[in-house]
């Protein structure tokens, strides 16, 4: 990935941050037949190992789980707050006329090693983690878990899906979010995506490039 160091997030944290709030990530493999996506939600346990892993799982009718090796290099990308934006909202193009349409976004890029855990006691530990995460978001109150339904429709479930742990070798991230802009410029326009229904990206524009002038 192209990052200009303007546009360079190195901060564990943040890169962290994206994984857990927007977890759904793009698996990146080279297979059999060359390149190879699939959309999985991941689950970011950064205790384990130097850097941290990811955790998911896959349909076990899902090719990759026997094409790929332990060990073999993979890619997670991960995207969070992303708009585009008009150069009609930046005050300085009225002024000189000297801007053009640009598109922000934050993406984390998760490089790192595969293993394939084809056991039902890692499975089991992975949907649990996975489901925990997620159902105490949407359910608070009353979460779904796995004892909510019948162990024998469980284990149907949990035999036909296949383990996955990414080890992390390194993270990258891009926050290109109009620091290169005046801050009249960027500030103006997250209001403007603001108004638009576009929190998200809105806030993350305000937060970034604080010190630009």
């Amino acid at each position: 990935m192209y990052v200009p160091q303007h546009f360079a997030e190195t901060r564990a944290s943040e890169l962290q941050r994206v994984i857990v709030e927007q977890p759904l990530g793009v698996l990146v493999l080279v297979g059999a037949a060359g390149l190879d996506a699939n959309h999985l939600p991941f689950e970011l346990d950064p205790h384990t190992g130097a850097h941290g892993r990811l955790l998911a799982h896959v349909a076990r009718a899902n090719a990759l789980w026997q094409e790929a090796r332990d060990g073999d290099e993979a890619l997670v990308i991960f995207r969070a707050a992303n708009a585009y934006v008009s150069p009609n909202w930046y005050p300085s193009k009225h002024e000189t006329r000297q801007q053009v349409p640009t598109w922000n976004y934050q993406a984390v890029h998760v490089h790192g090693r595969i293993r394939i855990h084809d056991d039902e006691r890692f499975v089991r530990g992975v949907v649990a983690r996975l489901t925990h995460a997620h159902e105490t978001r949407a359910e608070p109150e009353q979460p779904w878990r796995m004892r909510d339904a019948p162990r024998a429709y469980i284990e149907r479930m949990l035999a036909a899906i296949v383990g996955i742990e990414i080890e992390i070798t390194r993270m990258v991230g891009k926050w290109k979010l109009s620091q290169n802009r005046e801050t009249r410029d960027r500030l103006t326009a997250a209001d403007e995506l603001e108004q638009r229904g576009d929190a998200l990206t809105a806030a993350a524009m305000r937060a970034a490039g604080a010190d630009q002038p």
